[in-house]
C-alpha cells in the first residue's frame, strides 16, 4: 500500500470516529453515575431520522443539529425515568429504544418522503479539504468534547459527585447528593451526546437518512466504552481505531470492487472490534454501582 494510500486511510478514519466517540464519551458519562444504557443505538437513530426532517424542511443546519441534540436529550429523560425513578431494568429498556426507533424510522421514512429505505439528500455541514479529502469540523469538536468530558469526570467537585453516584450512592447521598437527580442528569447529558453523533450521521457524513444508518455503530461505542476503560481521553484512541477498520473496509471495497468480496470486507469494522477489545482489554474497572437501582432509606 502507497503511503498516499495511508495518509487517505487515516483521513477517511476520522469520518467514522466522530459518531463512536461522541457515543462513547456519552456512555461514559452515563455509566459513571451508575446507569447503563445499551440503547446506543436507537438514540443515534431517533436523532439522525428528526435532524434530516429538519434539514431537509428548513435547510438550517443549526437548528437540524439543535433538534438532533434535543431528540438525544428526550430519549436519555425518557430513559432515565424508568431505569432511574421506576428502577426498570436498564437493559430492558435499552433494547426497548433500539426496537423503538428502528420502527419509527421506517414507518417516518415513508410517511414523510414515500419510500422506506433512504429519504431523499438533505443539507449538509460543510467540509474542510485536507489532502484532497472532506474532513468535517466535528473531527476536532468530538476531541474537544472528550477532552472537556475528561475534565469534567475527573477534575471537577461535580464529576466527583457524579462518579460517587456510581461507585457508593449510599455514601454520596450522606453527603448530601441527591443520587437520583445526579444519575437524571448524567443520562440526559450523554444522551444529548449520543444526540450529536445521530445529527452528525444524517447530515454531515451520509447527507442523507437511511433505516440503517446506524449501522451497529452503538454497539461499537459500547465496546469503546470498556476498551477505554470508562476514560474519555482513551475513548479517543478507540474511537480512532475503530474508525479506521470502517475506513479499511471502505477503502478495500472500493480498491476490489466484486460482490462477494464486498460482503466480506464490511465485516472488518465487527471483526476488528472483537479482536481489539480481546488483545487490548484495558484494566479499567467498570463503576461498582453499575445497572444496580438505587432504594433510599
Amino acid at each position: 500500500m502507497e503511503l498516499s494510500s495511508i495518509v487517505s486511510l487515516f483521513i477517511l478514519a476520522l469520518s467514522p470516529m466522530v459518531p463512536l466517540l461522541l457515543g462513547s464519551v456519552g456512555e461514559i458519562i452515563i455509566e459513571k453515575a451508575g446507569v447503563v444504557n445499551i440503547g446506543i443505538e436507537g438514540v443515534f437513530l431517533l436523532s439522525a431520522l428528526t435532524s434530516a426532517m429538519v434539514s431537509f424542511f428548513t435547510g438550517s443546519l443549526p437548528l437540524a443539529i439543535f433538534v438532533g441534540v434535543i431528540t438525544g436529550l428526550g430519549v436519555g429523560a425518557i430513559f432515565a425515568v424508568i431505569g432511574v425513578y421506576l428502577r426498570g431494568d436498564q437493559i430492558v429498556a435499552g433494547v426497548g429504544i433500539n426496537l423503538l426507533a428502528y420502527g419509527i424510522g421506517v414507518i417516518a421514512l415513508f410517511k414523510t418522503w414515500n419510500v422506506f429505505g433512504a429519504s431523499p439528500p438533505v443539507a449538509t455541514i460543510p467540509k474542510w479539504v485536507v489532502a484532497g479529502h472532506g474532513v468535517s469540523p466535528m473531527a476536532p469538536i468530538s476531541v474537544i468534547i472528550a477532552v472537556l468530558a475528561w475534565f469534567f469526570l475527573f477534575r471537577t467537585n461535580t464529576g466527583l459527585k457524579l462518579r460517587a453516584c456510581g461507585e457508593e450512592p449510599r455514601a454520596a447521598e450522606a453527603m448530601g447528593v441527591n443520587v437520583m437527580r445526579m444519575r437524571l442528569l448524567a443520562t440526559m447529558l450523554g444522551s444529548s451526546l449520543m444526540g450529536l453523533a445521530g445529527a452528525y450521521l444524517s447530515i454531515d457524513w451520509v447527507g442523507q437518512f437511511t433505516r440503517q444508518i446506524t449501522a451497529g455503530r452503538g454497539f461499537i461505542a459500547l465496546a469503546n466504552v470498556a476498551f477505554s476503560g470508562w476514560n474519555p481521553i482513551t475513548a479517543i484512541v478507540g474511537a480512532f481505531i475503530f474508525g479506521f477498520f470502517e475506513a479499511l473496509a471502505i477503502y478495500l471495497s472500493i480498491s476490489y470492487a466484486q460482490p462477494t468480496l464486498g460482503y466480506v470486507f464490511r465485516t472488518i469494522p465487527y471483526i476488528g472490534t472483537l479482536l481489539v477489545v480481546m488483545i487490548f482489554r484495558s484494566r479499567g474497572r467498570a463503576p461498582a454501582a453499575l445497572a444496580k437501582p438505587y432504594i433510599k432509606e
